[in-house]
């Protein structure tokens, strides 16, 4: 029984890493408020917009929800913030009312971008920043 617990515990500790970093919550979201992002998007779902509908973007614990685990993910979005996406592929209907994302190679950096898109990755769904 032993010999299982060891890698168990070595498994639980490699997640454990993988969860986001307190530690990087301001950082991440001043960057995010700097760039203009937080204009759409909110961290939990159940925010509201303006005038009470959904938030123009996805809440980001939704966005990590949806990707995780899925290979190319942080590149696939992070060109989507720096490009913008396509409105006829929105897949967030009920969750955001805006229909596509503008492009914003203008208000932040694409390694600024991949850093923000990675700590949204590893935000877990149901846990509060």
């Amino acid at each position: 029984m032993t010999k299982m617990v060891l890698p168990l515990a070595a498994l639980l500790a490699s997640c454990a890493a993988l969860a986001a970093d307190p530690a990087q919550d301001k950082p991440m979201l001043d960057l995010a408020n700097h760039a203009g992002c937080m204009t759409c998007h909110h961290v939990e779902p159940g925010a509201k917009g303006p005038d009470g509908l959904p938030p123009i973007g996805p809440p980001w614990r939704d966005v990590s929800a949806k990707y995780k685990g899925q290979k190319g993910a942080l590149e696939q979005l992070t060109q989507t913030v720096m490009k913008g996406s396509n409105p006829y592929d929105s897949h967030w209907k009920g969750k955001a009312s805006g229909l596509a994302m503008p492009p914003n190679a203008a208000a932040i950096k694409e390694a600024d971008a991949r850093k923000l898109v990675k700590w949204i990755l590893s935000l877990e769904a149901g846990k509060k920043s």
